[in-house]
């Protein structure tokens, strides 16, 4: 699977309604048998809006954001997957069929990733539902 930022957001903040989803659906699955990614850009993602004052009531310090990554990345199960030229590829066909601008990019980044590798997407957002090519998992519906 590949793992939204948003999941990891909420799996470190305390006063997010989804924290205690996020933060048990992280745990399970990083200790668990099934690899969980965390490409890159979920990461450079959690690191800018952990740190943002602006965005976080409490934000973290960068070297505490990376802690958190560099937890996740020691688990069992987890894994950076690795951006190639196919990525490119199916990033440009899903562009093209979904009509992909602005703000969808990074989503449609990581569904090309979730389609090159055959995992599902871990997200709470409901844009991956634009992906039919991508399964879609949100630990945090009620």
């Amino acid at each position: 699977m590949i793992i939204d930022a948003n999941i990891l957001l909420y799996a470190v903040d305390e006063s997010a309604a989804d924290h205690p989803a996020a933060r048990s659906f992280l745990e399970e699955h990083l200790n668990g048998d099934v690899r969980i990614g965390l490409p890159w850009q979920s990461a450079a993602a959690f690191l800018r809006i952990a740190t943002h004052p602006r965005i976080m009531a409490a934000p973290l310090w960068g070297s505490e954001a990376a802690g958190f990554v560099d937890g996740w990345l020691s688990a069992p199960a987890a894994w950076m997957p690795d951006v190639t030229p196919a990525s490119w590829s199916i990033l440009r066909g899903l562009i093209e069929k979904h009509g992909v601008t602005g703000n969808l990019v990074p989503d449609a980044q990581l569904a090309a990733l979730a389609v090159q590798y055959g995992v599902p997407v871990v997200s709470a957002d409901s844009d991956f539902a634009r992906f039919p090519e991508v399964t879609w998992l949100n630990p945090c519906t009620r």
